[in-house]
């Protein structure tokens, strides 16, 4: 990482990446922007060096940690080309059956970050699935930016397919107890609102930062949901008020927590959008609904 702190960074560039990262701008605007910010010491460079994540030192989770059973599995998806690749993770050495929890990468693939998640969860007692619904198209490429350009080239639809698909075959694995429950971050999250409207028998949903589904998509979930929001994130939030009306309208079961002065992604540990302090108040009001909702 660069010797870079967050508090040396402008809102503006946190607000840049984070249309780079939605492609709404391309790298090539992006660097020219973020070009405006370069002044003195600090180059365009090392802002650039800044905000990319950092897979290397922020794993949390080590691939081969003693304490799990994590392998690389296959399942049958009608969208995704017949087989979707996901890691499963599990508690080593456990004879009883799990709660399980599907968990939805960002607009970028099966990435390292979100392969951790997925072993943190494991951690916690679960049985985690982590599909990558890049797998079509080859799976993650090995970094963002490619990942990004991949996931651009399939159906946000069909994806979601893939997603109930991983659904279906955790909750019929000999691991599992049945109950399942699943967690998304910002792609990942509209994915977890939209296989609660798509799924009645889901046991609970954690969407972060996640777009809404419309309405009238809203009026079909019954599974509770754990919703989670950056204060910062101007872009998402303004979908929340007509979403809390469709939600109270339907009397469906949902608690929302907005995180104060912190970006869309701060849950996300590998780049410096990320926010400690809220990123562990999330996960740990996460753990503990999916504890209670899923036994």
């Amino acid at each position: 990482m660069s010797n870079l702190k967050k508090e040396d960074i402008s809102q503006e560039v946190f607000d840049l990446y984070d249309d780079y990262a939605h492609n709404k701008i391309g790298r090539r605007q992006f660097v020219e922007k973020l070009s405006l910010y370069a002044v003195g010491t600090l180059t365009v460079g090392s802002l650039l060096s800044f905000m990319s994540p950092n897979y290397k030192d922020t794993i949390q989770v080590p691939k081969d940690d003693p304490r799990l059973d994590s392998e690389y599995i296959t399942y049958k998806s009608p969208k995704g080309g017949g087989l979707i690749k996901g890691l499963l993770s599990s508690p080593k050495d456990n004879d009883t059956k799990l709660p399980g929890v599907i968990v939805v990468h960002e607009n970028r693939g099966l990435n390292p970050y979100i392969e951790d998640v997925g072993r943190r969860a494991a951690l916690e007692g679960f049985i985690s699935l982590a599909p990558d619904a890049l797998t079509p198209l080859g799976g993650y490429p090995g970094n963002d930016d490619d990942g990004r350009e991949l996931q651009k080239k399939r159906d946000r639809n069909e994806m979601l397919e893939d997603f109930i698909a991983a659904y279906h075959y955790l909750k019929e694995h000999p691991k599992c107890n049945g109950k399942v429950g699943v967690v998304g971050f910002c792609f990942g999250g509209w994915i977890s609102n939209m296989m609660a409207v798509k799924l009645p028998d889901l046991s609970a949903a954690v969407p972060f930062y996640g777009g809404q589904p419309s309405s009238e998509e809203a009026s079909n979930i019954k599974s509770p949901l754990l919703i989670h929001y950056a204060g910062l994130d101007t872009r998402v939030n303004a979908g929340w008020p007509e979403y809390e009306t469709a939600l109270k309208a339907n009397n469906i079961d949902y608690t929302v927590h907005f995180y104060p002065d912190v970006n869309h992604g701060f849950h996300n540990n590998t780049t410096p959008r990320f926010d400690k302090p809220a990123a562990d108040l999330a996960w740990d009001r996460s753990i503990d609904f999916f504890k209670d909702k899923l036994g």
